[in-house]
């Protein structure tokens, strides 16, 4: 019988791992942690996003912002917001909501970012930091995808996986991290010749190509572990993924569903870094002080 990888029961008790330990912060005498959120335009789905994470902050005791622009707004207007928030000692996290219109480039945006408080591990220097395996604030997606696979037990050590997609959001960043946790990673992507050949080799599936059921049950091998990234909204309303979980969930060890299940652990991600920021900058606070 096939198994379902809750995130949203797991996202749940690392929420409450989460609350917890600001709590103790709060007792301590500390401020809450600080997340400033950037959402241009009106895209609805990014909205959405935006509203969960503000709930999920709330739930934990992460105070948060959230500053709004139209869609037409120039670029060197968030840019000059970027900076100032970078300035903030009161500011532990930055997100950019993306995407971004069209015409603001999503690289300078990003760029600007300070390091320690990108919290979706984006930048030129958390990128680079996960290249070579160094501790840092890693991407959201990826991260919550190995800690609900470490919940459920899911071995990567020897492991064949497939990682389909390859953006700088999951699929690159995912690939090193199931590498550094030795598994054998092949990268699917759009120019991979026989993708559905080399799919059907791998023990664990992470399908992140943005393709509506994309993978289908020829792409899977009996007993294989699958995790879909997707999430598409069908002409009826309903929610589904890269993944026909119908057919494909027939020959799984392990799946996730859609909605519940990637889409929490990646919040739940996100706090986490929230709250590490926020403890590295207190640290270093710490130690910077002249009555240390």
């Amino acid at each position: 019988m096939t198994g379902i990888l809750d995130g949203k029961k797991t996202a749940r008790d690392i929420r409450a791992q989460l609350r917890e330990r600001v709590h103790r912060c709060l007792g301590a005498g500390k401020r809450s942690p600080f997340l400033a959120v950037i959402l241009v335009g009106n895209d609805p789905a990014s909205r959405l996003y935006v509203g969960h994470k503000e709930k999920a902050c709330r739930e934990v005791g992460i105070a948060s912002e959230t500053y709004e622009f139209p869609e037409k707004t120039d670029e060197e207007q968030i840019l000059k917001l970027v900076r100032k928030l970078n300035q903030d000692d009161t500011v532990d996290g930055i997100l950019v909501q993306l995407p971004l219109p069209a015409h603001i480039c999503r690289t300078r945006v990003i760029s600007a970012i300070e390091a320690c408080k990108d919290v979706d591990g984006l930048t030129p220097v958390n990128q680079g930091m996960l290249a070579m395996g160094l501790p840092s604030l890693r991407p959201c997606t990826p991260v919550g995808i190995l800690e609900l696979l470490r919940k459920y037990s899911i071995r990567l050590d020897g492991q064949l996986a497939a990682v389909i997609g390859r953006s700088h959001l999951v699929g690159s960043p995912l690939c090193r991290l199931l590498s550094l946790h030795n598994a054998t990673v092949i990268n699917i992507h759009r120019r991979s010749p026989s993708p559905e050949s080399l799919c059907r080799q791998a023990d664990i599936v992470i399908a992140a190509a943005g393709q509506r059921h994309l993978v289908t049950e020829s792409w899977v091998r009996e007993g294989a572990v699958v995790v879909d990234v997707g999430i598409h909204r069908t002409s009826d309303g309903h929610l589904t993924g890269d993944v026909d979980f119908s057919l494909v969930s027939k020959k799984t060890a392990w799946i996730t569903p859609v909605p519940g299940g990637v889409g929490p652990m990646t919040i739940a991600s996100l706090l986490s870094n929230c709250l590490m920021a926020f403890g590295e900058r207190a640290e270093k606070d710490e130690t910077q002080s002249p009555l240390k």
